[in-house]
């Protein structure tokens, strides 16, 4: 299953370039966060390095903060564009500019 979801990141990364940086990023969405996430988010917004993802509810928002990282790195590799944070708004926020981009402190390992 890996060596599959790989090849379909390079395939994929190679047929975005004619895309805009939006649409590239929707498409890669699809890829890095998986059929389960990406049926229920979507990239709304892209701006200055932060892409936004629209979530259905905060459970949703909670859960994907917590693979922010991830996310964020799949989703700047597949796309090939260089995306510095993720920002996970409501339906009733995604229309609000995003806010600039700031460190996240690194995350205590157990």
């Amino acid at each position: 299953m890996q060596a599959m979801r790989d090849i379909l990141r390079t395939s994929l990364a190679k047929s975005l370039d004619t895309l805009t940086p939006l649409d590239r990023l929707g498409a890669a969405w699809a890829v890095a966060a998986g059929h389960a996430t990406a049926s229920r988010t979507a990239v709304s917004a892209f701006h200055d390095g932060v892409a936004t993802v629209t979530v259905p509810d905060t459970a949703w928002q909670r859960q994907l903060e917590m693979i922010h990282g991830q996310l964020r790195g799949d989703l700047a590799s597949i796309s090939r564009i260089p995306v510095t944070d993720i920002l996970f708004v409501l339906p009733e926020n995604a229309a609000a500019p995003p806010r600039p981009a700031v460190p996240r402190p690194a995350r205590k390992k157990r």
